[in-house]
């Protein structure tokens, strides 16, 4: 149940019979308050029947409204109830209604085999849910104030296009719904005039005579009484005799009085005894389409609803899956063992162990049963098997029982059709000895709801278990003067008996337990489910330390999995810190507390390290902005084991030993650009191995020009001289950094140290090693008989989108390999740029460097498994069709800067948790990159360009600065397709124009666009090459 859009109530009332109901419900309603399906601002009350039994539902509601207006009252500062506080109160009454032996607490509290889609925080779906969505969403928008007045026993349906008038309306208004003369004749008929006014309601009449009604329609609820109608209503509780209704009146001394439906409230109020004439009940309203299903008392009615709605399993762990049919349901279950349920069967509530076969049409609700309990069940077809937590007294206790699915619980024992588990009460009788004195005393109804039929203990033997109680009666072992000897109830006593505080701590018991199973059975499946409502649901219901405890120990040994469950605890902690609080998710995650653990990830001990987290975790819990850092630090440790993971792909690395070139003789390396067309993200990691990855790009080079090089050379000196430089050769802004010590390697994993990729690449290259005890001389000499002076330079900016960064790493890799003798292949070195981004853990994924290191139009790929490796088609083009494409792209620098780290972080994060908008969208990353790859030749398909840039929003939302979409409209007329390079935020746009050769055009449009400044539009030639080696200098 959703609250958007939802309308607004000032209160909600929920009556209930019982007084020992009141808490567990109130309970129920703040819990769906807390998880958003209810209105943070509408007060919620519960409130029992001032008289036990049967006040009537009539009665009930003058009882509620008294309380509402009393609390509204007490709100508004008044010192006694007045009706001042109804003009703008927008109030919602709902009953509880009877006892409802297919579920302990009630029709409204019965959980239905559905999962709300889209849901912030895990809950389950109840009658209530769906009647208050209905009257929320579709019902009750644009009613004046008032109050609604609905029973919960039933499942309302609404169509979507349904749509109330109320404009001038005054009055009472009832929904009014279609129905079966046998529903009616429990409950009763609308009849209305030609005008659509009621002029009487049948209420619990005959068969004949409801069939006699020209013009009827089911009192099915809801009714509105607006403001005016409502202050008659509450004066009631000072009105003999109505206020006997109330606990006003009952508390002043009146005497009680049973009002069981609505319109006897209003013969009451006007004195009457006849049929209802009160004119105010004058407006019906028809539903067309809307259906109204009453939760009735047979059992195979009430299977057959839940199995022919929903899903098979709901918040559910079944460990055989495949032994669950499609057409039953398992309901807020944990089935362990080898447990098959046939087609038409439900499990709800129920932690079974062992090996159990549950046939069609059978119920078993409630259970907690080991494999040694369960061996002495055995059940046949159409069998209804409850546990029930009574309280008797100040004991709790566990009753069980069981019925026959066609069981009619009303009817005379000797009266037509009456069965006992699907057979006649002679059955009974004849199998086990039972006499019909041992079930009914003198004046009972001798009706299947009265039967003592179920043991609870024995006097001197304790609690009767299931295999000496029921399953006796199943016809399993047992004799009958165990069962005469124990005390028994009725099922009508098991009902009222309810511990229904129990019964719903149970439900919640099994809640979090089967969704602590699913987050594992999700990890080790590597499902996309998304598991942050789950972490919500626990966090709201203080099962966050079992659900850590359940990740600390959860066994995994695929490193990309192990990763996942750490992002999985930093979810959990920042649900703990609270939404908002505590600070960004993002940040520094290198405090020395957490050093110890990182030690031991970096090291292989993953068992070790998560140990080590879980005990550092300890001491940041108090405080929203510790449990923020700790968040980050489990990020960081969730990223060492990312890095390992990827790792794997060096064995795609294969380097040779050729003929080492003479010192001081340069060995040249140029490599384009990258543009991405399509598929970006789907390559980066975790998201390239988890789910597949797809990327068609292309090499370019930039007015004219490679622009991105590196050369290398061996020198006499024994050290490592490292210049980098950045823009264009007259401007360009130098950095040399001198490694005479191999201590100056020690921040080669730091990506913003000085010379940091540089030095990485003298690692990953097997240039030196480090640590090592050998000292950067001994092994510069031994190796290599002297030192490395590495130059690089790019002439685009930095954060350009363009895969500067990448392709710069595979330019200088291949600079060094060639200038130390040492022979590699294109492939070898795509994948040696993975090896080396995870030792800077700069992360990132595959496409940058497979767009500049390999020529022309290409699409990438890596499938979802471990090891990481990519896959290079280049994809066959005319000519004709390459120079056409050159003609018509256009590359514009926005002059914004390109944040692709905090963009990376929070996409990675989201990947993580499986927020079902990005799961979707990867797949469309990669079904659009393999769709571009086979439309590509035809121009027109500049709209899928467009959709790429849709795509790439959804993964990185804030990827697009306002002076880009300023950008962008503004050249939207000239473009067929248009996005930023990159993952966005900044860098280049390119554009595939309408028209060939636009440059200037684009330049024209650009200039007479207010607030944009820095920017430069550059022309684009495709390079069919890749990564170029130049001659020796």
């Amino acid at each position: 149940m959703s609250s958007d859009h939802a309308f607004s109530w000032t209160i909600i009332v929920l009556t209930c019979q019982h007084k020992d109901s009141v808490y567990a419900f109130q309970r129920e309603l703040e819990i769906r308050q807390q998880r958003g399906g209810l209105l943070q601002g509408t007060l919620l009350l519960t409130v029992s029947d001032p008289q036990e039994p049967g006040l009537g539902s009539g009665g009930a509601t003058l009882n509620a409204l008294l309380v509402a207006a009393e609390h509204l009252s007490a709100r508004a500062g008044f010192t006694v109830v007045t009706a001042d506080v109804l003009d703008n109160a927008h109030i919602l009454i709902l009953h509880m209604g009877r006892d409802f032996p297919w579920d302990s607490c009630g029709r409204a509290f019965c959980w239905l085999p559905i999962e709300k889609r889209a849901q912030t925080v895990q809950g389950p779906v109840c009658c209530l849910d769906v009647l208050l969505d209905s009257l929320s969403n579709q019902v009750c928008p644009g009613s004046p104030p008032g109050v609604w007045l609905c029973s919960t026993d039933m499942i309302l349906t609404i169509p979507t296009t349904f749509e109330m008038k109320w404009e001038g309306f005054f009055g009472v208004r009832v929904l009014a719904l279609p129905g079966d003369v046998s529903y009616a004749t429990n409950h009763g008929v609308y009849l209305a005039d030609d005008q659509g006014r009621v002029r009487d309601i049948i209420y619990k009449g005959s068969e004949e005579r409801i069939r006699q009604a020209v013009i009827s329609e089911m009192v099915s609820g809801p009714v509105f009484f607006c403001r005016r109608v409502l202050e008659r209503l509450l004066k009631a509780h000072v009105t003999p005799p109505l206020d006997g209704c109330t606990y006003m009146g009952i508390d002043s001394g009146a005497p009680p009085l049973q009002v069981s439906s609505l319109h006897q409230v209003e013969r009451a109020g006007n004195g009457e005894k006849a049929e209802v004439k009160d004119k105010r009940f004058k407006d019906i309203f028809d539903v067309p389409g809307g259906h109204y299903d009453y939760l009735t008392l047979l059992g195979k009615e009430h299977i057959n609803r839940l199995t022919k709605m929903g899903t098979r399993d709901t918040l559910s762990h079944i460990q055989n899956a495949q032994g669950v049919s499609d057409g039953s349901r398992v309901i807020n279950s944990v089935l362990e063992g080898d447990i098959s349920v046939a087609s038409g069967a439900v499990i709800q509530h129920c932690r079974l162990q062992g090996t159990l076969e549950v046939y069609s049409g059978c119920l078993l609700s409630g259970l907690e049963l080991n494999s040694s309990q369960i061996q002495h069940l055995s059940l046949t077809n159409d069998v209804i098997l409850q546990s029930h937590r009574i309280q008797l007294g100040e004991m709790k206790i566990t009753v069980n029982t069981v019925l026959g699915a066609h069981d009619d619980l009303k009817v005379s024992c000797d009266g037509d059709g009456a069965t006992f588990l699907n057979h006649s009460w002679s059955d009974l009788y004849s199998r086990t000895g039972i006499q019909p004195d041992d079930l009914w005393g003198s004046g009972r109804s001798q009706s299947l709801m009265e039967a003592r039929l179920f043991p609870v203990f024995r006097p001197r033997g304790g609690s009767v278990g299931l295999e000496m109680g029921v399953c006796w009666l199943l016809g399993g072992a047992g004799e009958l003067e165990h069962w005469r000897a124990a005390w028994r109830l009725s099922l009508r006593e098991v009902l009222y008996l309810t511990d229904q505080e129990g019964e719903l701590r149970w439900k919640e018991v099994l809640f979090f337990q089967a969704g602590r199973r699913r987050v594992l059975d999700n990890l080790k499946s590597q499902s996309n489910s998304g598991m942050l409502p789950i972490f919500r649901a626990a966090v709201l219901g203080g099962q966050h330390t079992e659900l850590l405890h359940t990740l600390d120990s959860s066994d995994q040994e695929n490193l990309g999995v192990a990763a996942r469950c750490l992002a999985c605890i930093a979810d959990v902690l920042g649900c703990l810190a609270g939404e908002g609080r505590g600070g960004l998710r993002s940040g520094p995650a290198a405090n020395p507390s957490w050093r110890h653990a990182f030690s031991l990830l970096e090291q292989g001990n993953l068992s070790g390290g998560v140990q080590a987290l879980a005990t550092e975790r300890t001491n940041w819990l108090s405080r929203p902005d510790l449990l923020v850092r700790a968040a980050r630090h489990y990020e960081g440790a969730g990223q060492v084991l990312l890095r390992q993971a990827v790792m794997s792909s060096q064995r795609f690395i294969s380097i040779g030993q050729g003929k080492v070139p003479p010192l001081e003789e340069w060995q040249d390396v140029e490599c384009p650009a990258r543009l991405d067309f399509s598929g970006g993200w789907s390559d980066t990691p975790p998201i390239a191995f988890e789910h597949g990855g797809a990327v068609v790009n292309v090499a370019v080079k930039v007015d004219g020009r490679r622009p991105i090089g590196a050369r290398a050379r061996r020198i006499k000196e024994p050290r490592l001289l490292l210049v980098s430089s950045n823009g264009e050769q007259e401007g360009a802004v130098a950095t040399e950094t001198v490694c005479e010590r191999l201590e100056d390697l020690k921040d080669h994993c730091v990506p913003h140290a000085p010379g940091a990729l540089l030095k990485a690449v003298c690692v990953c290259s097997g240039l030196v090693t480090y640590p090592s005890q050998q000292s950067l001389k001994e092994q510069l000499l031994q190796r290599w008989g002297g030192g490395v002076e590495i130059q690089t330079w790019s002439l685009l900016p930095h954060g350009s989108g363009l895969g500067t960064s990448s392709i710069l790493a595979g330019a200088v890799l291949a600079a060094v390999y060639r200038c130390t003798g040492q022979t590699y292949d294109t492939d070898s070195l795509i994948h040696a740029v993975l090896h080396l981004e995870q030792m800077l853990t700069t992360g990132g994924g595959w496409q940058d460097q497979v767009g500049g290191l390999v020529g022309g139009v290409k699409l990438g790929r890596s499938k979802a498994c471990l090891p990481l490796r990519v896959e290079v088609e280049c994809l066959p083009l005319s000519e004709d069709f390459l120079l056409s494409l050159q003609q018509h792209l256009l590359l514009v620098y926005t002059g914004k800067t390109r944040l692709a780290r905090n963009l990376l972080q929070d996409t990675v994060r989201r990947w993580y948790s499986r927020v079902p908008s990005i799961v979707e969208n990867a797949g469309k990353l990669v079904e659009n990159a393999e769709e571009c790859a086979l439309l590509l030749p035809h121009l027109n398909q500049g709209r899928e360009r467009f959709r790429y840039w849709g795509q790439k929003k959804v993964m990185a939302p804030g990827c697009e600065p306002a002076a880009v979409r300023t950008m962008m409209d503004a050249l939207r007329p000239l473009a067929l397709g248009q996005t930023l390079a990159g993952a966005g935020g900044g860098g280049f746009l390119y554009l595939l124009t309408r028209q060939p050769l636009q440059g200037g055009a684009v330049r024209q449009v650009l200039d007479n666009t207010p607030g944009l400044r820095d920017f430069s539009v550059h022309s684009v030639e495709l390079d069919m090459e890749g990564i170029s080696v130049l001659k020796y200098s």
